[in-house]
């Protein structure tokens, strides 16, 4: 099974993606961002926040992998640095807008160096069963 990165900026589809690539890969779990933040009662943005929050997706992504499972991390991990410490054996970069709602986002937010895909438009129904083929 595979760790797998979903990411881009607020907006660009990733939860929507993952929620769908989650069903029709059967064997995966779901990390999502923004839930991990609430159970942690964590919404620190600064620098130091989003790496503690990369590191916790990390950690929850391998531990779906330690079962059997898939483990799809969904969140914006603005930065290259972050997008390594994931340690993600598939990438999906979803470049579907030019900017998110949270300009901090935005001004921290870096194209990426590497990534296995990219998803270009906002359909989920349409990308899931392509990256489902390359994953598998």
């Amino acid at each position: 099974m595979k760790r797998v990165l979903i990411f881009g900026l607020p907006g660009s589809g990733k939860s929507t993606l993952a929620e769908k690539l989650t069903e029709i890969l059967g064997n995966a779990d779901w990390h999502n961002a923004d839930k991990i933040r609430e159970t942690f009662d964590d919404w620190d943005f600064s620098p130091e926040g989003r790496e503690r929050q990369s590191l916790r997706m990390r950690d929850y992504v391998r531990k779906s992998v330690a079962k059997g499972n898939y483990g799809i991390a969904d969140f914006v991990c603005p930065t290259n640095e972050l997008r390594e410490k994931n340690v993600p054996e598939y990438v999906v970069w979803m470049n579907t807008i030019e900017e998110g709602r949270f300009e901090d986002t935005n001004k921290m937010f870096v194209k990426p160096e590497k990534f296995n895909f990219q998803v270009t438009t906002q359909d989920a129904k349409k990308w899931a069963p392509i990256i489902l083929k390359e994953i598998k």
